[in-house]
């Protein structure tokens, strides 16, 4: 089996890929998510992996992991992962960068500075359609990845994750509560609540697409492919035409292409 691990600032997700005479499969067959926090150990983080591996029946005694390959925007986590993979699977873990990106080109003042998150989510989105294409990223922080139709990285935009927005929101006031995100049923809220929860919601709504017709505009291809990926994705797309597809694994797939390709 394949092990694909993505480490974001809220979550950590756990892709497992089955491999059939030495090919690795397309898709993930299970996906995990646990909480990100810089403060454990890689015994600590040991322990939840091989929990979800034991009540998920997976015992990789007898369905031992082949190789494992990280995306992580957590620096501080990296030797920690390393660790935990030499330790635990015996395998040095590939660490996604832009010097080891399965051949994506980069048309970027320092591709260094690309987060291995937005590597694998452009490798894996042209690799899927073979075209021009925009990542809409969900997380944390929100994303936009553009690839060109010779499958150049050409940049993007990044920017508070609406959740951030909704934390900021009540840190920087005294009376505004912490409200969860959810598309309201009208505009006009009738509640502190309700106005809050539409503010943002619609409000980050106008965000994406403003900036995607830009980038639209910038690109000028005859045809571009958006996708969504990332934990709010399915929230954020219903009130998005422009939308097409949602993939949450997509970054999971990316890291998968680009593992196949050292």
């Amino acid at each position: 089996m394949f092990l694909a691990i993505d480490i974001g600032n809220t979550n950590i997700t756990l892709g497992l890929f089955k491999i059939n005479n030495n090919i690795i499969e397309d898709k993930p067959f299970q996906i995990w998510r646990i909480a990100t926090s810089k403060k454990k150990t890689a015994d600590e983080y040991a322990i939840k992996i091989l929990d979800v591996f034991y009540y998920s029946k997976i015992d990789i005694t007898k369905e031992q992991i082949q190789s494992v390959a990280i995306a992580s925007v957590v620096p501080s986590l990296d030797n920690v992962f390393a660790d935990l993979t030499k330790r635990y699977f015996k395998k040095d873990a590939l660490f996604i960068s832009s010097k080891n990106s399965g051949g994506l080109k980069f048309l970027y003042n320092n591709p260094e500075e690309v987060g291995a998150d937005r590597i694998a989510d452009a490798v894996a989105a042209y690799e899927r359609y073979k075209s021009a294409a925009i990542v809409i990223d969900f997380g944390t922080a929100t994303t936009f990845d553009c690839i060109d139709k010779n499958g150049c990285y050409l940049g993007g935009v990044i920017t508070a994750g609406p959740l951030i927005s909704a934390e900021a929101l009540t840190q920087k006031t005294a009376k505004l509560p912490q409200v969860n995100l959810s598309m309201p049923a009208k505009i006009i809220g009738r509640t502190t609540v309700e106005g809050i929860q539409s503010g943002l919601y619609y409000g980050y709504i106008g965000l994406v697409k403003e900036i995607l017709h830009r980038i639209k505009n910038e690109m000028n291809e005859d045809k571009i492919k958006v996708i969504a990926t990332g934990g709010l994705s399915y929230l954020m797309v219903k009130e998005m035409e422009d939308i097409e597809e949602v993939i949450p694994e997509l970054t999971l797939e990316g890291i998968k292409i680009i593992s196949s390709k050292q």
